[in-house]
């Protein structure tokens, strides 16, 4: 079996950075493609980011472009997601999931495996 576990969420200022992680255990594990997703109350679940099992390709949603950073710590079987220059806009739910596919894509429908998701809260 797959496990998927979020970690490093929490309270952060605007303009404040983050770091999550993404702990992906079990058979193949470390071959998954994986992605972070997110939602907010009220509103559907969206892409943030994903990488291939290779640690590429990498893909990114508008929003994340330029201030977030997707991983792989192959060391410690981790997927990173470093959040700089945060906004209350992106306060919201951070879910990780594998795909148990080589490479990444941007629709949550592909993914097969999810986390429970982490808070992250950006006060104004």
């Amino acid at each position: 079996q797959v496990q998927v576990i979020e970690s490093g969420g929490g309270l952060v200022q605007a303009g404040g950075s983050v770091r999550l992680s993404c702990a992906v255990s079990g058979t193949a594990s470390s071959s998954l493609a994986v992605g972070w997703f997110r939602q907010a109350p009220g509103k559907e679940r969206e892409f943030v980011a994903a990488i291939g099992w290779t640690g590429g390709p990498t893909y990114y949603a508008d929003f994340a472009q330029g201030r977030f950073t997707i991983s792989r710590d192959n060391a410690k079987n981790t997927v990173p997601l470093q959040m700089n220059s945060l906004e209350p806009e992106d306060t919201a739910v951070y879910y990780c999931a594998a795909s148990a596919a080589l490479f990444p894509t941007k629709s949550p429908d592909d993914y097969r495996f999810w986390g429970q998701g982490t808070q992250v809260t950006v006060s104004s």
